[in-house]
């Protein structure tokens, strides 16, 4: 008893700061609460609790950001398509299989990517509707198994280079139907217990405090800020993901696990600063007044 109601703690304040940040950046609640989370409560409990709560979270996205859906529903579209399948067959998976190896796949392969989205180098990709269904497919597959679909869509959209608005509408859109969908095949699958709609309990007032938070701090962030403080903090959960998959499934021990993200963070912190004293310096620069008050 005393260790569940510990766990419904954890998931309370954990829940908070991660939809805090999703309220900020249009994603991340479930990057952040499924790696935490999962040290108390068994994937097949909170995977069904959390789906619900994202379908809320990701409607509230949505609603921010409607001035854009009309730009964002023809990037939407095509990984859409590529979800429905995608979704199905991570939903079986979830019922016969353990989702770590799928993990380990995709944190190996999307962590040097973001890592040089996050040192500013993007290749906008020109056939983006092609490259989407094979998209919405692989992330189908992740959130059905896992609730974790952020970090791939946001790696796609920041290299198309989409502005902070449209970058939220189009992730929002996208994961309301994968929420929607996921939701309805947990159904038909039985995957809704009464031990996981018990977790929603603490879930839904950290979400009521953090979105709306969230929403107030990311106002006066320039885009090309907001698309360098989303890669690294896609780096710091993949990192994070990354680690914990490797214990998971026994491949490093607990120092060498740690280890890798301690790298990987150490990393990125170097990636921001470079970042914004390159930033200061240029504006000084454009501006010798201004260097000069400041001086």
């Amino acid at each position: 008893m005393a260790n569940i109601e510990s766990g419904m703690l954890v998931l309370f304040v954990v829940a908070l700061f991660a939809a805090t940040v999703n309220g900020a950046i249009g994603y991340g609640f479930s990057s952040l609460t499924v790696p935490l989370a999962l040290l108390f409560f068994p994937n097949k409990v909170l995977s069904p609790a959390l789906v619900l709560v994202e379908l809320a979270i990701n409607s509230w996205v949505v609603a921010l950001n409607r001035e854009r859906l009309a730009a964002a529903r023809k990037r939407a579209i095509p990984i859409v398509i590529g979800l429905v399948p995608g979704v199905l067959t991570g939903s079986y998976l979830l019922t016969s299989a353990a989702p770590a190896v799928l993990k380990l796949c995709t944190y190996i392969v999307l962590l040097p990517l973001i890592l040089s989205q996050a040192a500013g180098y993007r290749r906008p990709i020109r056939a983006e509707r092609a490259a989407g269904l094979p998209l919405g497919f692989g992330v189908g597959v992740l959130y059905s198994t896992t609730t974790i679909s952020g970090p791939p869509l946001a790696l796609m959209f920041n290299n198309q280079g989409v502005d902070k608005h449209e970058f939220r509408a189009a992730l929002g859109t996208v994961r309301v139907v994968e929420t929607v969908m996921t939701a309805l095949v947990y159904w038909v699958l039985g995957l809704f217990s009464s031990r996981s709609m018990h977790l929603v309990a603490p879930v839904a007032p950290a979400v009521l405090l953090g979105l709306p938070l969230g929403t107030y701090l990311i106002r006066h962030i320039p885009n090309e800020t907001f698309r360098r403080v989303c890669m690294s903090f896609d780096a710091w959960i993949v990192g994070f993901g990354l680690a914990r998959t490797f214990l998971e499934l026994g491949l490093l021990g607990w120092s060498g696990a740690y280890s890798i993200w301690g790298a990987v963070v150490l990393f990125d912190v170097y990636l921001l600063y470079r970042y914004f004293v390159r930033g200061r310096i240029a504006s000084s620069v454009a501006d010798p007044a201004a260097g000069a008050t400041i001086a």
